[in-house]
């Protein structure tokens, strides 16, 4: 059997979504079952399973559901048993199911910890089994996809518990994904990390801050992820990040964790602070299944409907060429509104002909030109003639030049000598004239002693 998958349309898919009736899984599940594939719920409350059931048959779509918690692996084969009853099978595996708790590590207590890994870490690796098994032995393979988060790459205080659950199913995927590849196992195996989305995510978690929590913006909506969800089933992707403000803090947590760290423990809390409302204890859903009327957006005022982060992801070939464009626009602009644009175009152009590269040459000299019509036989004689015929007039023109500079020398020979004939001039009429003045000053001197010694 080949290693490589053969993923399916999603039109001709059967697909089982585990935590289908609340945020991503609820979107996720909806929009498969507008694109044709079948969909088999799991989740652990029945009432919302039958609704939700309800309302994507009502739309024309083809749907079953199976109750059952993902930390219990027996309960989830037998709900993976059912599909493979109604639906002859299924072609993708979604492991989306989760839950979380909001404070400090050391004020939670051990069997809350254990029980957020025993969903969010062991609900992926039972489905991931589950789903192996059946997968690898169906005509064609098909896809796994877990659903992580942006802070399996930055972690954050407040949300300890839950960023070591991610870091697990991280751990976890890309090794299971590795002994896949090692089997040759036609499987595609994906990571989906949502950064913060428009989920009733706060309110499900137990909250042990005293305080009203919220997902620091930017926030995106479900419907992001879960179409990115939906591309991972018919195409194989390895990891893909949904949102690029998560991305971003995850890339500066990655680059200098030096500085990210501090940071991240003096701001964070702050900014998962809901200063709009007041604290109310929920009911979370950390044991028991919540029932909030099957609501999967809206929940915060300003949201994203558009990832182009992983827009560029699912379509590199795309967002490549749209760069190579948008940059041959820019360079195009700004080599056109400037003065010397196409003149400098020109230039490189010159400069890359090959049949401009030579040797540096003599000075320019116009009369090389003359020679074929100005010396006879330089045309039609031999080597010897043309060598002749040239040295000849390098003579002349030599005589010419020599010629020159002896002109030349003997002008500047006379202004020198009429030069220094005026300085000479001048300097003895400077004398002169200096001589008569102190004589002047001299007979006047003794004059006026004179007159005082009449006096």
């Amino acid at each position: 059997m080949s290693s490589k998958p053969q993923l399916k349309p999603l039109k001709d898919q059967a697909i089982v979504i585990t935590g289908a009736t609340s945020g991503v899984g609820l979107t996720t599940a909806r929009r498969a079952a507008r694109a044709g594939a079948c969909v088999f719920l799991i989740a652990r409350g029945e009432q919302d399973l039958k609704t939700l059931c309800e309302d994507i048959q009502a739309e024309g779509g083809r749907v079953a559901w199976a109750a059952a918690d993902v930390a219990d692996y027996d309960a989830l084969s037998e709900a993976a048993d059912k599909c493979r009853r109604l639906f002859g099978g299924f072609d993708t595996w979604v492991n989306n199911a989760g839950v979380s708790i909001f404070g400090p590590i050391r004020e939670t207590t051990l069997e809350d910890q254990r029980r957020l890994f025993e969903t969010n870490y062991w609900g992926v690796v039972n489905g991931s089994l589950i789903a192996v098994e059946h997968l690898r032995g169906r005509p064609g393979g098909g896809a796994i996809v877990n659903v992580g988060s942006i802070l399996s790459d930055a972690p954050i205080p407040l949300q300890g518990i839950y960023a070591a659950s991610k870091h697990a199913v991280k751990g976890f995927t890309n090794s299971l994904r590795m002994e896949l590849i090692r089997e040759k196992a036609p499987v595609s195996l994906s990571l989906v990390k949502p950064a913060a989305i428009d989920t009733p995510y706060n309110r499900h978690a137990r909250n042990l801050t005293g305080q009203a929590v919220q997902n620091p913006q930017p926030v995106y909506g479900t419907h992001v992820v879960a179409d990115t969800v939906l591309y991972c089933a018919s195409h194989p992707i390895r990891e893909i990040t949904v949102g690029g403000g998560g991305r971003l803090i995850a890339s500066f947590y990655s680059a200098l964790p030096g500085v990210a760290e501090p940071l991240f423990a003096r701001f964070a809390p702050s900014m998962m602070r809901d200063k709009t409302h007041d604290y109310h204890p929920w009911d979370d859903g950390l044991y028991d299944p919540t029932n909030d009327g099957l609501a999967d957006e809206l929940h915060y005022p300003v949201v994203r409907r558009f990832s182009t982060l992983a827009e560029v992801r699912k379509h590199p070939g795309i967002a490549g060429t749209v760069v190579a464009l948008l940059a041959a626009v820019g360079v195009g602009y700004i080599l056109l509104n400037q003065k010397s644009g196409p003149t400098r175009f020109e230039r490189w152009k010159a400069q890359a002909d090959p049949r401009r590269w030579r040797m540096p040459s003599m000075p320019s000299m116009p009369w090389l030109s003359r020679l074929p019509s100005s010396i006879p036989g330089l045309g039609s004689g031999g080597a010897e003639g043309r060598l002749d015929a040239l040295q000849a007039e390098l003579d002349r023109y030599g005589g010419r030049a020599r010629r020159g500079l002896e002109r030349a020398g003997g002008r500047a020979r006379r202004y020198a000598a009429d030069a220094g004939g005026y300085a000479r001039d001048h300097a003895k009429e400077g004398g002169a004239v200096a001589a008569a003045t102190a004589l002047l000053g001299v007979l006047a001197l003794l004059a006026m002693k004179s007159g005082q010694s009449d006096d």
